[in-house]
Parts: C-alpha cells; sequence; structure tokens
C-alpha cells in the first residue's frame, strides 16, 4: 500500500479549517503487471482539499498556515476541491492533528461509476480513500465534480490535462462529497469470549426518504471468505421494514438506525479464534455503493505456571524444571529464562540453555507450549531466584513466573547416609560370615534395626521425610533379601 507522511494546511476563516492531503490518483495503466499479465497501477500526484472540514472555534489562527492555490493554474496539475454541504464526516478533526502526532495518513483517489451511470458520463464521480494509519478514522468518498462560475461565462475554461474536466479560475478541480462510508475505529483488539462493536457508519447527501438501504458484511481470513449478514432495510410512515440474512450465531444489526441515523456498525457476541480477520462493510444507497474495511484481532492472554512449587538440590545431580504456557492466541509466545544468585547484583540470562517443546493446538484455536531449563546445583546455590518471563502480544506487561532454590535439610542429609551405610555395612557381613553358623544371627539384624529406627522420634523432619518417600520400607527389603 502507499503511504506517504500527510502535509497539513489550515486556513482559518468564517467557516472552518480547510485540511489539505498529497494523494495519488490511481489509475489502470497498460505493461505485464503481475503473473499472470494484468494492468499495472499507474500512480498520479494529487492534492486533496477538504473545505470548511472542521469548525474554527477551538482553533488558534497562530497555529494556521493559511494555503494558497498556485499562483497560475496548471493544467497538468491536480488538485481536487472539496465541500461537504450537508454531510458531516464524524471525528474530521483528528485529520489536523495527524501531522503534530507523527501520523501517516493514506489518501488515494480513482474512477467511479455510479450504478446505473456511463462511463464518461457527466457529472463526473471519483471515490476517495482517507486512512489515519496508527489508529483514528477511516473514509471512503464519493466525489461529484460541480459546474464552476467559468462555464457560464465567455471564458474558455482550463481543462485539466488527464482527466479532460474544467477546471476552477484558481485551477482546482470543484467537487462535493455526496456519499461517505466510514468507520471511527478500524482496527480493534478484543479477547476471547467477548463481545465487540465493529464501527462503520455512512452518510449520504439529499437521501430520498423510503429509499432502499442494503449492507452486507463479509469476512476475509486466510484467502477464504463469506458473507456473514445481509440486510436491506427501508423506513415507511410506521416503521422499518428489512430482509435479514446472518450466517454467524450472536450476530447483529440494527435496521432502524441503519436507516435513520446512518449506522452500519456489526455486534459479534461470544469471539471465538476463527472470528478473527478482515471484516468488509458495503453500505448501498441510491446510485451509491462503497465499503470500509474493519480489522478484527482476537487475543488470548497465556496463563503461566513452573513444573515444581520448590526447589532443592540434596546432591550434585541437575535438576529439571519446566514453564508451561497453556492457551494463548496468537501464535507468537516468547519465553526466558533468568537467575540470580544472593552473590549477583543482575540477573543472568540462561535462555540459551533451555529448551522448547513444539506448540500444541487445542480445538478451540488456542496454543500450549513448554519450555525447558536443567539446573545445576553448583551453580544455583540456595538463595538463587528462577525467573520465567513470558511476552506475548495479549499481555500488556511482560509476565514472570518466579521460585527460590531452597536450602537442604541437614537431618534428612544425616539419615540417609546413616541408612546407606547400615545396609553397606549388611552386604559385608554377609559376604565374610559363614552361612550356617551365623544365620539366626544374621536374619535378626533386620529385627535390631528397626528397633533402632523405632527410637527415633516420630516428629523429627528427616525421619518422617524417609518415611513418606518410603526409603525405609525399601532398605528394610533389600535387607531380609540380602540375609
Amino acid at each position: 500500500m502507499f503511504k506517504i507522511l500527510v502535509f497539513l494546511w489550515m486556513v482559518y476563516g468564517l467557516e472552518g479549517a480547510d485540511v489539505v492531503l498529497s494523494c495519488s490518483l490511481i489509475e489502470e495503466g497498460g505493461g505485464m503487471g503481475g503473473m499472470m499479465g494484468g494492468a499495472m497501477f499507474k500512480r498520479t500526484a494529487s492534492t486533496l482539499v477538504f473545505k470548511d472540514l472542521v469548525g474554527n472555534d477551538d482553533l488558534s489562527p497562530e497555529l494556521v498556515t493559511p494555503y494558497n492555490p498556485p499562483e497560475t493554474p496548471n493544467a497538468d496539475d491536480l488538485i481536487f476541491e472539496l465541500t461537504l454541504p450537508s454531510i458531516q464526516i464524524p471525528n474530521a478533526d483528528l485529520l489536523l492533528h495527524a501531522d503534530c502526532n507523527e501520523q501517516e495518513v493514506v489518501c488515494e483517489i480513482s474512477h467511479y461509476v455510479p450504478r446505473g451511470a456511463e462511463v464518461d458520463s457527466l457529472p463526473a464521480h471519483f471515490i476517495g480513500s482517507v486512512q489515519l494509519e496508527g489508529g483514528g478514522i477511516s473514509l471512503t468518498l464519493v466525489l461529484q465534480t460541480l459546474h464552476n462560475e467559468t462555464t457560464q461565462s465567455d471564458t474558455q475554461p482550463l481543462m485539466q490535462s488527464k482527466l479532460n474536466l474544467p477546471l476552477s479560475q484558481s485551477g482546482t478541480l470543484l467537487t462535493e462529497v455526496v456519499f461517505v462510508v466510514f468507520s471511527r475505529v478500524p482496527s480493534i483488539v478484543a479477547p476471547i469470549g467477548s463481545d465487540v462493536l465493529l464501527d462503520c457508519g455512512f452518510r449520504q447527501k439529499n437521501s430520498i426518504p423510503g429509499q432502499d438501504v442494503a449492507l452486507e458484511w463479509r469476512i476475509q481470513h486466510r484467502g477464504n471468505g463469506r458473507k456473514i449478514l445481509d440486510i436491506k432495510a427501508r423506513e415507511t410512515e410506521t416503521d422499518v421494514g428489512q430482509d435479514l440474512f446472518v450466517d454467524r450465531e450472536g450476530t447483529s444489526a440494527e435496521a432502524d438506525l441503519l436507516v435513520r441515523d446512518g449506522n452500519a456498525s456489526l455486534t459479534l457476541r461470544r469471539l471465538k479464534v476463527t472470528d478473527e480477520g478482515t471484516y468488509i462493510c458495503t453500505v448501498g444507497s441510491g446510485e451509491f455503493q462503497t465499503q470500509q474495511i474493519v480489522q478484527l484481532h482476537i487475543t488470548q492472554p497465556p496463563h503461566i505456571t513452573l513444573s515444581e512449587e520448590k526447589l532443592v538440590f540434596q546432591d550434585s545431580t541437575p535438576q529439571k524444571l519446566s514453564c508451561h504456557c497453556h492457551r494463548y492466541y496468537p501464535l507468537d509466545v516468547q519465553v526466558e529464562w533468568f537467575s540470580q544468585a544472593p552473590s549477583e547484583e543482575e540477573p543472568v540470562s540462561l535462555s540459551k540453555e533451555s529448551s522448547l517443546s513444539s506448540h500444541r493446538q487445542h480445538s478451540d484455536g488456542t496454543y500450549s507450549l513448554s519450555s525447558h531449563l536443567h539446573l545445576r546445583p553448583d551453580k544455583n546455590p540456595p538463595g538463587t531466584v528462577i525467573t520465567c518471563r513470558v511476552s506475548h502480544p495479549a499481555l500488556e506487561t511482560l509476565s514472570d513466573a518466579t521460585l527460590t532454590v531452597g536450602k537442604p535439610d541437614p537431618n534428612t542429609v544425616f539419615w540417609t547416609v546413616i541408612l546407606m551405610l547400615a545396609i553397606s555395612v549388611m552386604f559385608l557381613y554377609k559376604a565374610f560370615s559363614g552361612a550356617g553358623a551365623v544365620y539366626g544371627t544374621v536374619s535378626s539384624l533386620p529385627v535390631f534395626i528397626q528397633n533402632i529406627l523405632n527410637c527415633v522420634p516420630k516428629t523429627n523432619e528427616a525421619f518422617t521425610g524417609l518415611e513418606r518417600h518410603g526409603v525405609l520400607a525399601l532398605a528394610m527389603k533389600t535387607l531380609e533379601y540380602t540375609i
């Protein structure tokens, strides 16, 4: 898409402020464009002048730079001068502040043929697309040429060289806006399960009472498209009649608001991942029909958990820690690992030492992923803080899941060593003792060791830990087997 930084001039007069945009006239041209040999589009620099677009009540004359047409009209210049005699464009004042807000404006103009009209018929019509990037208003305007003062005099008007249309004495092509379709929120982000309103509206000059208004909403996503709503509404003396087609459950538009207020907005309830896409709002009334595009992005933040609630190294064996990101959308999630020992002032990145699982897609379209990290006790002493940091478009800030490496219980280590020594003694005793002479003595050793263990207070944390994990039971079975 062609983009050009907007140049704004605001003419401060009795009626209001004029806005001047640098645009391009788009025409189909000859040549082999594209893989299939289709016609290329030619772009010609042009200017779009909105006359009295915004009231001047809140404008300061000191902040306004006057716009002056060329001193000598030039037939090669393309200057479209617009008037809005009876059409008010919502949020049009945003165009005044685009330059100050460092926002870009995409402005394109092309030929337009109303329904039932001939291609070269007069008055001529053009369609203008004005989009404020980075949030804001998006307009699709139908422009109709006007007769100017020179056509009623003996003076031959200056003809625009490319369009072959008469220019005003100041060298501009006089037009008026007769139809406009707009969106005040052309891009919206919404979470799964929520309701959303896709903003779309229209204005028309001299609309005929009782005239049918047609509204169609389509969705395009990844090369596939379908119609999800179609309304043909008309206002009668007592009510608003409509012909309605709806393809998606929980989708609605108000026929009475469409006809009376020009409100063509679409409501989507209980959003799903499959609702994401490009929505095309097409409005037709009388001889005019045009459209507006609204982008809907679906999001779902990840739920983040660690595989362990606490981490304690009992020996020199590394331990595995996993960070799970559950049910997020869209796909792009990033997981980072950090550690910060008590002696370190800044955390150290461990991301290069981690590994990622493959993305798992659920039936609702969301994804899950896990990141794994093996931690060594010599590099992560007690008191070290381990952090899993996750970034995702649905998260306003980075999300952390942390744990602190704990100290091992010295009693646990002590009793583990004692038990292992006892088992080793039994193996050695059996190896060096006679098979028959000492059988009775050796066979009574398990009972003797059990009596020793019975003397340990049951409140001892190390003992209960060994008992809970089955270490004692395993040791006693091993003794019985060996003797």
